[in-house]
């Protein structure tokens, strides 16, 4: 498999580069950077949780942040906004939004593995506005509209 080139810079001593937990993993984990401290995510509340570096991502590209089962599972804690878009031409410092979903309040640590980001090579678009579509046998059907199981 071929590798690319990302460019990234630690903007703090406790700053993590992102790893593979295993050979074979697509996503690569997000570490929080919380300089030694921790931070108390309250019921249902979010937090921007900083990660300590910028990236110069290669145009045509783009970061894709999800959650990690792990934190989803055992802390009650997701993605604030479902699934994190990290453009192109950003170069602040990356932040997960981490909502909590509990009745209690939950603890991030410095240096918590608290999302993976998976990087796509993407195609851009241009709109042309029709009066009317090509038609399909599935039409206009949605929302389950193609069965249960």
């Amino acid at each position: 498999m071929k590798l690319y080139k990302i460019f990234i810079k630690l903007l703090n001593g406790s700053a993590k580069i992102p790893t593979k937990g295993s050979a074979e993993a697509a996503g690569r984990d997000l570490y929080a950077c919380l300089d030694g401290s921790t931070i108390n995510i309250g019921p249902h509340q979010t937090y921007a949780v900083p990660l300590g570096f910028s990236m110069a991502i290669p145009k045509g590209w783009v970061g894709l942040i999800f959650p990690r089962s792990g934190i989803s599972m055992k802390k009650g804690l997701r993605l604030a906004n479902g699934v994190g878009v990290i453009d192109s031409d950003y170069r602040g410092e990356w932040k997960v939004l981490l909502h909590n979903d509990t009745g209690m309040s939950q603890i991030i640590e410095d240096g918590e593995r608290i999302a993976q980001v998976i990087f796509v090579k993407y195609k851009d678009v241009v709109f042309y506005p029709v009066k009317e579509l090509d038609d399909t046998a599935r039409g206009d059907g949605g929302f389950g509209s193609t069965g249960e199981k």
